[in-house]
């Protein structure tokens, strides 16, 4: 069986670490970084707000994303081996492509490009509020850092646009109140995942 989990929402929610924590307890699970995925800084336009546009959609190669998952769902033993992530050899399942293989899709813009909407099994979604948003995000250590004026005038408003497209989208989304601890929105994930997929099988 195959399995794709989405794990979106705003920006220094915790979406990163939820989906390590999840790695290192779901059976071969192998994780997509929505990050991993942006352009070159050049190729990132400069908005009318003054900013450059790191916070949409075409800042990333939604393309290139697209295909690396497909190559997953196409063969994820290949994937997950190429990925050098060890395959659970469980006794009752010889062959690993009998086996249940989980897919992680991690980012801050999952659920707004419409081509990867219907591979999510189970799609989650970090928020925050406002103020605690913008507190993580001055705190972070980045080699860049933000330039004045980013989160008022760019990044907010870009997760506020987004987030109301993602709703309109009927997409079954579950919200993850990123204000609790780490372990119970780990917690919370896991057993959801628990339930309502791997129990399934």
């Amino acid at each position: 069986m195959k399995y794709i989990i989405g794990v979106g929402g705003v920006t220094n929610g915790g979406k990163t670490t939820l989906t390590n924590k999840l790695i290192k307890t779901l059976p071969n699970c192998c994780v997509v970084h929505q990050d991993d995925f942006f352009k070159k800084p050049d190729q990132i336009e400069v908005g009318e707000d003054g900013f450059r546009q790191w916070d949409v959609i075409t800042a990333m190669d939604m393309e290139a994303m697209t295909n690396t998952v497909k190559g997953w769902i196409e063969n994820p033993v290949k994937f997950a081996r190429s990925h050098g992530v060890p395959l659970s050899s469980a006794s009752d399942v010889a062959d690993p492509d009998e086996q249940t293989h989980i897919l992680i899709v991690e980012g801050f813009l999952l659920y707004n490009y419409p081509p990867l909407l219907d591979v999510f099994d189970k799609s989650f979604y970090i928020t925050i509020p406002y103020e605690e948003c913008k507190r993580r995000r001055s705190a972070r250590s980045t080699t860049v850092p933000d330039p004045p004026g980013l989160f008022d005038g760019h990044v907010w408003p870009m997760y506020l646009k987004h987030r109301r497209e993602m709703e309109s989208s009927g997409l079954n989304i579950q919200c993850l109140d990123g204000l609790m601890s780490k372990e119970e929105i780990y917690n919370q994930a896991y057993e959801d995942i628990q339930n309502n997929l791997l129990n399934r099988l």
